[in-house]
């Protein structure tokens, strides 16, 4: 942030400014951090490289899902979130990826399913992986961010905890074979008001009541903050889970 900007110019362009799907590039240098050790893309691309089928949850706007390319001849996508649907089909297409807006029907049907940072239905996992077939998560647990509810005074985003323990015991319960869990709490700075302010816009489960004005005397007392230490570091929270249908 340059020195003699007012917190207004910070926080104005972050108010006008709307993400495309899951593409954060306004944010490149003023948040920085929240990637674990593991390279889910990596994992992924290891599971891909023998099965027929795939199905990937919650896919965002598509964009991981193309970088794993290339894909099984089987592939579906889900997308229920109106915002990302067409984006997600816009970029899928090239591949002949459908997306859907709920989940298949059917049964015994996929040798793989992805859900980055999506949903993770545990009977449904169950009933659309084939005997053999894989899962693999990574999901943001319940203390993300938490720091940032702190710092702004909200109440936290989750009355429940999630995180490897429960959703490996929900999947072993629904009669998958878990055999990897990992956990990491990576650290995240934000760099100046504007960042914190498009991240809880546009990702609105983390203050569900939040608007900038609403929070602006919060918002003015963290732009402080920032200014005099030069950013604002809280933790994220992600885990990752494999399992196999027996």
């Amino acid at each position: 942030m340059r020195i003699g900007q007012r917190y207004e110019d910070t926080a104005g362009p972050a108010v006008g400014e709307r993400a495309t799907g899951w593409e954060f590039a306004w944010l490149d240098g003023r948040h920085v951090g929240s990637e674990p050790s593991w390279s889910y893309p990596t994992i992924a691309r290891a599971l891909l490289r023998d099965a027929g089928s795939l199905l990937d949850l919650d896919t965002g706007s598509g964009e991981l899902l193309a970088e794993l390319t290339p894909l099984p001849r089987h592939t579906v996508a889900v997308e229920s979130w109106a915002r990302n649907t067409p984006v997600a089909r816009d970029r899928l297409a090239p591949f002949d990826v459908p997306v859907l807006t709920e989940l298949p029907g059917g049964e015994d049907e996929f040798d793989v399913v992805l859900s980055r940072h999506g949903r993770l239905p545990a009977s449904d996992i169950v009933r659309l992986l084939r005997p053999g077939g894989r899962l693999l998560t990574q999901q943001v647990g319940s203390d993300d961010l938490a720091g940032l509810n702190h710092a702004l005074d909200a109440p936290p985003a989750h009355r429940q905890p999630w995180n490897a323990d429960v959703a490996a015991g929900a999947l072993s319960a629904a009669g998958l074979e878990v055999t990897d869990v990992r956990e990491e709490r990576p650290p995240v700075t934000f760099h100046d008001i504007g960042a914190v302010i498009r991240q809880l816009r546009d990702l609105p489960w983390q203050i569900r009541d939040f608007t900038p004005s609403r929070y602006s005397e919060a918002l003015a007392r963290l732009d402080t903050f920032i200014r005099l230490h030069g950013g604002l570091t809280v933790t994220a929270h992600r885990f990752l889970v494999q399992a196999v249908r027996p």
